[in-house]
């Protein structure tokens, strides 16, 4: 999936912005919008949890891709399977799309979980499929989330990415950010930025700043997530340097991120499981990313 080297108050908002409390509005000027529904992402990271691991070619892999494909075009998104071939195996990203024009941001996560629990602590499990709550669901919950929050601006752009065949590598016939490199390869033109969500819903959240992350989007998105009062789990200090599905962007010259807590000691193990999960970190994640696009960042170094 990723490889990493280890290298190193209450809500606030401006102007007329208020929270309703057990509410799900945000009320401006008069207008009433959208926040994140966190109990609703933590559903949906049990719903895939229920469909078991969604390793590629296992049918619980082609319920997922049906049942977003049903839940995005429900809140109004234009979606399409994009079908391809990495190494032999086949790719299906399922991309959604709202708006038009610029600035243009994918927000991105896996939905694929990994065949083989490597790092499980028992060397009779490490040959098992791993659960994936956290590396898999909880990355495609805060998207769905954002699915029903993000309103159609016809002005502005959001697509909502969620990649094939990322969490393989280093198991024989396969590699890492498979999707992800399909899908960057075959963009026409580019986004203004990329954000990836990946392992999220830790309960222990702790999202420290990743160092081949864009600095200008990090800066915008921590400063954010303080505004909130989430300064406790948006650690301000680089920690790791990853491989993950904002490598393939990066690369491409896209300005990117990844939103990561690589920190979970469940990773790649049998132990991944939904109890890890909190909806409270889905929440604080969702919406951060959701404040952080309105307004809409236009310009990235």
């Amino acid at each position: 999936m990723k490889k990493a080297a280890l290298i190193g108050l209450g809500l606030l908002l401006a102007g007329a912005l208020f929270l309703i409390v057990g509410g799900r509005r945000l009320v401006s000027s008069g207008q009433a919008r959208k926040t994140f529904d966190g109990q609703q992402a933590y559903q949906d990271v049990l719903y895939q949890m229920s469909l078991g691991p969604r390793i590629p070619g296992s049918v619980a892999h082609q319920k997922i891709i049906q049942w977003l494909t049903a839940q995005l075009s429900q809140e109004g998104w234009q979606v399409e399977v994009q079908n391809g071939t990495m190494m032999g195996h086949p790719i299906q990203n399922v991309i959604a799309r709202k708006g038009s024009g610029k600035p243009w941001i994918i927000l991105g996560a896996h939905y694929d979980s990994r065949m083989w629990a490597n790092m499980d602590p028992d060397p009779a499990k490490r040959q098992q499929p791993v659960p994936g709550a956290d590396d898999g669901a909880s990355g495609v919950a805060v998207l769905t989330g954002l699915a029903r929050a993000i309103p159609a601006q016809p002005d502005k752009q959001t697509w909502l990415v969620f990649f094939d065949a990322e969490d393989d590598g280093e198991i024989p016939g396969w590699d890492w950010l498979l999707g992800s490199e399909y899908f960057v390869n075959h963009l026409a033109c580019c986004p203004t930025a990329a954000v990836i969500v990946d392992m999220v819903g830790d309960a222990n959240l702790d999202i420290y700043q990743e160092r081949n992350s864009n600095p200008q989007i990090v800066q915008q998105i921590w400063d954010q997530a303080a505004q909130l009062g989430f300064s406790a789990n948006f650690i301000p200090q680089y920690k790791y340097s990853m491989e993950d599905d904002h490598t393939p962007f990066l690369q491409a010259g896209i300005a990117a991120v990844d939103l990561i807590d690589f920190d979970y000691p469940y990773w790649h193990t049998t132990q991944d499981t939904a109890d890890k999960i909190s909806a409270n970190s889905l929440y604080m994640v969702g919406q951060t990313l959701l404040e952080w696009l309105n307004p809409w960042p236009s310009q990235v170094n």
